[in-house]
């Protein structure tokens, strides 16, 4: 009896001791990523070859049984930019439909949890005439906390790189905030 009670207690303390481990892994992005779905508002600063400031709209929403997480990207009601985040087997992807036409495939390289930070580095490209064309090149995504999230782009153009920065604050509307929290899918395992 009391070798069962020391087994259940070592089983408990190491169980405790893996759930404080932050998730790093790519489904724990993904779903920190789908707590974002709502209604962002914010602004851009793009530096530079291309320099402009101004106002920025996004809409965060779950599509594909919620396996992926799409964020539509738009100024002064214009659709610009679209990027849908997803897995690929373990590892956190995101495919970006540009506005230069292109669509750059990116792969998470780093999530820090603790730090809110997940970073993607280019994979590849459809629709890239050449591989100087202007592309998206890369994205730094930082959870500053539930409300606020910074979106920076790193966008290349042959030899020139610049970077183009979104800090986006969630809209606070009566639906938001009973907006229902996001259970795993029935398809998970």
């Amino acid at each position: 009896m009391t070798r069962i009670f020391l087994v259940i207690t070592a089983l408990s303390a190491s169980a405790l001791c893996v759930a404080q481990v932050p998730d790093n892994s790519g489904e724990g992005a993904l779903a920190r990523l789908r707590t974002l779905a709502g209604e962002w508002e914010g602004t851009f600063t793009w530096t530079g070859a291309r320099k402009d400031t101004g106002a920025m709209n996004a809409t965060y929403y779950l599509t594909g049984n919620n396996s992926a997480v799409v964020e539509n990207l738009t100024m002064a009601g214009v659709p610009t930019m679209t990027s849908v985040y997803h897995l690929n087997g373990a590892e956190l992807r995101m495919t970006h439909y540009c506005g230069a036409g292109n669509q750059p495939r990116l792969k998470a390289e780093r999530i820090d949890p603790a730090q809110g930070m997940v970073d993607f580095s280019f994979v590849d490209a459809t629709n890239l005439s050449s591989p100087g064309a202007p592309h998206v090149h890369g994205l730094e995504l930082r959870f500053l906390d539930a409300d606020h999230i910074t979106l920076t782009f790193l966008f290349q153009s042959g030899s020139n790189e610049s970077r183009e920065r979104i800090a986006l604050a969630r809209v606070k509307t009566p639906q938001a905030m009973q907006r229902p929290s996001v259970t795993s899918s029935p398809l998970q395992h």
